[in-house]
């Protein structure tokens, strides 16, 4: 199999720190991988699956283990139907439950199938309601020797710290843009099909507006997210200008789904609290309304929305209405606007 880090290079600390530590037997029953939404994570946490349940990994003795690619566990992993490789991700309701967990610790428990280990991935550790996080402790209390849990938390989102104290943490960068344009690059020719290639100021502005997340930037390119963007954006400073009523606003939104229409409002508030400290926008779309703003608020009010934004993540894995909480954002932010004197 390929060396993820010939593929992903900015993936390779994380991956070195495994394969060195898996050589000389000390790898940790529990690892956190953190890193930014579409940093590859995932790819990462399979790939080291991979190795740990190759039969004959190669590159052993020289420190750098990898899965061979062609014993009946690799053909297994990459089927992806090893049944001594499970995920556990958020469902429906954005949140990993405690019956998931629950499942997780009987899979712990249990013998190997049909390999000599067993890996358990957690994509969204982040994720994890109170009841799971609490279940998933009593685990990582009484590590297994044939087990290996792998963590994935996103960058700014907690992990109780009881979790985190028994694992052992790495971390993942966000790549260079010519890094991830390359990576990019290489997707969109796999994808083949009729489908065109997008034109360069497409892929350009996906890549900016995923903060250079490449898989992220994937998604961007290959789903509806750019359109239903420019129209929540467009949605949004009609509603500031007092052009549309908050319930439209809200409804354009809410097309982007809650994660995507809090990472819009959570990046505007960074860009108006990077503006009160003196530095530039992230986001050139929005640079003329939120220098307008920066000019009448004092710098705590960029605070006060990321707070909010926080506040709306947390309540939105139980099950939050998504226009309502839109429409709350919206009228924190017309909050800002500058009061028109009487005449």
């Amino acid at each position: 199999m390929t060396d993820i880090a010939q593929t992903m290079p900015w993936l390779e600390r994380a991956w070195r720190q495994v394969q060195a530590r898996l050589a000389e037997d000390r790898l940790p029953h529990a690892l956190i991988l953190n890193g930014e939404r579409g940093v590859g994570k995932r790819a990462w946490a399979e790939a080291v699956a991979g190795l740990l349940l190759c039969e004959t990994p190669a590159g052993r003795h020289e420190g750098r283990p990898v899965a061979c690619g062609t014993c009946k566990q690799c053909e297994l992993v990459m089927a992806g139907s090893h049944p001594d490789l499970r995920v556990y991700a958020p469902e429906t309701s954005r949140m990993i439950k405690v019956d998931q967990i629950r499942a997780l610790s009987a899979f712990a428990v249990a013998s190997p199938q049909v390999a000599h280990h067993k890996v358990a991935i957690i994509d969204r550790a982040d994720q994890l309601n109170v009841n799971a996080a609490n279940a998933l402790l009593k685990t990582l209390e009484e590590p297994l020797p044939d087990v290996t849990l792998l963590l994935l938390q996103e960058t700014g989102r907690p992990v109780l710290p009881t979790i985190r104290s028994r694992c052992q943490t790495l971390m993942v960068p966000v790549p260079s843009m010519a890094q991830a344009e390359q990576w990019l690059a290489r997707a969109l020719d796999g994808l083949g099909g009729d489908t065109p290639a997008p034109p360069a100021d497409r892929v350009r502005r996906a890549l900016a507006l995923a903060d250079r997340a490449p898989r992220l930037a994937l998604e961007y390119l290959t789903g509806d997210f750019l359109e239903l963007r420019d129209t929540a954006f467009d949605a949004f400073r009609r509603f500031m200008r007092g052009e549309m009523p908050v319930a439209d606003a809200a409804r354009a939104f809410k097309a982007l789904g809650l994660e995507e229409a809090l990472g819009l409002f959570e990046g505007w508030a960074a860009d108006l609290a990077r503006l009160a400290a003196g530095g530039a926008v992230a986001d050139p779309d929005a640079a003329d309304m939120l220098e307008f703003l920066a000019r009448h608020n004092p710098p705590w009010r960029a605070h006060e929305l990321l707070d909010q934004v926080r506040e709306a993540r947390a309540a939105g894995v139980y099950n939050v209405n998504p226009e309502l909480e839109a429409s709350r954002l919206l009228l924190a932010w017309q909050a800002l606007m500058p009061r028109r004197r009487a005449g």
